[in-house]
């Protein structure tokens, strides 16, 4: 199987690494600047468990170098899909399987769902341009449960978590469902084949959503984000907003945010990966978090006041600080 990452950062770096060292494909990777320089120069890094994890890699700035693929696996941040998209359309014929291992609601989400309606998802693929490059057809949803970060261009350094829940987006399993999954069990992931791909990604979405944003905003690690008890309890009514949200939707979450809080407490003094974002200086993923989950909102009709509100300060912080766009001209 020929294989490519694109975006070889904490995440894309992550899996390429462990990919590279189990040799079962014919790996590259699509990658530009510092990081394509330290894959030329040092092939693919992973620091983890005390260890340097070093593999030779295959990069390059151009797609049609690389050529078609049979799996692409994208690891960009959401705002730099659509570019992404328009840089590698030579990777992608009429059977390669689309990856995407991202966070947030991911621009094929609303695809067959009948309460959203035929039209893309404005907050994560204005005008359906992502969509018509990286076809439904060929998607296989991903959620990663993983924490890495990358602290030089090229070098990822592993913190907790190995896993990988991968699934149909129509639900159901298939060959090409199960043959990815076996691909990264033997790069030793703990891979899960998901027969209901749409509620995993909900799920984790409903446990980040607010912490992520949060922490960005007011530099807080987790452990004293959930010590506020006024914080806390915003994030709780947020998540009780998007659960509502996934009821409609056909993603019944059971438990209780209270339950998921003590889940994250049990992680400790962790930054989020949109603190350590905002912390480097570098654009933030707020539309796939959060903005996603309003317009969903917003179609159903629901009223949501707290993720209106998280939204929108956290949007603020990142205009000010210049980790979001700001408004387009009236």
């Amino acid at each position: 199987m020929k294989a490519c990452i694109v975006g070889a950062g904490a995440i894309g770096g992550f899996i390429g690494t462990r990919l590279a060292l189990a040799g079962n494909c014919d790996l590259s990777a699509f990658a530009r600047g510092a990081t394509l320089q330290a894959l030329r120069a040092h092939g693919w890094r992973l620091e983890m468990k005390d260890q340097l994890l070093q593999k030779p890699a295959r990069a390059s700035d151009s797609a049609a170098e690389l050529g078609v693929q049979d799996l692409v696996i994208i690891a960009v941040k959401g705002q730099g899909l659509a570019a992404a998209a328009r840089n590698i359309a030579p990777l992608i014929g009429p059977d390669t399987i689309i990856l995407p291992a991202m966070n947030g609601v991911p621009w094929w989400f609303g695809h067959g769902v009948a309460a959203l309606g035929s039209q893309p998802l404005d907050s994560v693929d204005p005008g359906g341009s992502v969509a018509a490059m990286l076809p439904y057809e060929q998607v296989l949803g991903c959620v990663v449960h993983a924490s890495t970060k990358a602290p030089k261009p090229g070098l990822v350094s592993h913190q907790m978590g190995n896993g990988l829940i991968i699934g149909e987006p129509a639900g159901g399993s298939s060959p090409r469902a199960e043959q990815v999954c076996a691909l990264l069990r033997q790069a030793g992931f703990d891979t899960t084949l998901s027969a209901n791909i749409r509620y995993d990604i909900w799920y984790k979405l409903w446990g980040n959503m607010t912490m992520n944003p949060v922490s960005a905003i007011t530099g807080a690690t987790a452990d004293r984000v959930l010590d506020d008890h006024l914080v806390a309890e915003f994030c709780r009514s947020a998540m009780r907003e998007a659960a509502f949200i996934g009821e409609r939707i056909g993603c019944h979450i059971a438990e209780t945010p209270e339950q998921r809080h003590l889940v994250t407490r049990k992680l400790g003094a962790f930054k989020s990966s949109m603190l350590q974002d905002a912390e480097a200086g570098r654009s933030i993923e707020l539309d796939a978090l959060v903005g996603a989950v309003r317009e969903i909102g917003q179609r159903l009709s629901l009223a949501t006041p707290y993720i209106d509100a998280l939204l929108g300060m956290t949007r603020l912080f990142g205009r000010v600080h210049g980790l979001y766009p700001e408004a387009a001209p009236q």
